[in-house]
């Protein structure tokens, strides 16, 4: 007889989930933070568009409120790529925590920079602030954004793709 599968804390955190509850503490602080010290809405994917008003001439880019903010939205988006490199140089030699390939990484990480655009939004914008604070849309998108996720994952586990 096939036993049913236990879901336990344990075997989904094998390492075990206070790291987690720390790292998801942090970033609602940080939102929170960016909202009641400026009204803006933390979304990472505005952000890293709005740098490009120091280099671009492009109107969409070069929006009021993007030029009055960008100097601390810059600081933002250096923080996400300055910590996730701290984090990698901190776990030394094998810090390197994916198998996936370099250039899989980038196409991936293109193709969720058009679906940022075409969502109008990224992960943190409307998972973190638009559901927290009851947005239909938002909530739309996080389910869309799961969705495709999941079934991504799944085709491409059925055709047999490893890292």
């Amino acid at each position: 007889m096939i036993e049913p599968l236990q879901l336990t804390i344990d075997a989904l955190f094998p390492n075990g989930v206070g790291h987690y509850a720390a790292g998801g503490l942090l970033i609602g602080l940080g939102v929170a933070v960016i909202y009641a010290g400026t009204g803006i809405i933390a979304g990472a994917s505005t952000f890293l568009e709005s740098t490009w008003s120091y280099v671009s001439s492009v109107p969409r880019l070069n929006r009021p409120s993007y030029v009055a903010t960008r100097d601390w939205r810059v600081v933002f988006t250096l923080g996400i790529v300055g910590g996730a490199a701290i984090y990698a140089l901190t776990l030394g030699p094998g810090g390197w925590t994916t198998d996936v390939q370099w250039w899989r990484l980038l196409v991936g990480g293109i193709l969720v920079g058009i679906g940022t655009r075409l969502g109008k939004g990224c992960t943190s914008g409307h998972g973190v602030c638009g559901v927290g604070s009851g947005s239909n849309t938002s909530i739309l998108n996080v389910a869309t954004f799961m969705a495709f996720a999941i079934g991504t994952a799944q085709l491409v586990s059925a055709l047999g793709v490893a890292p």
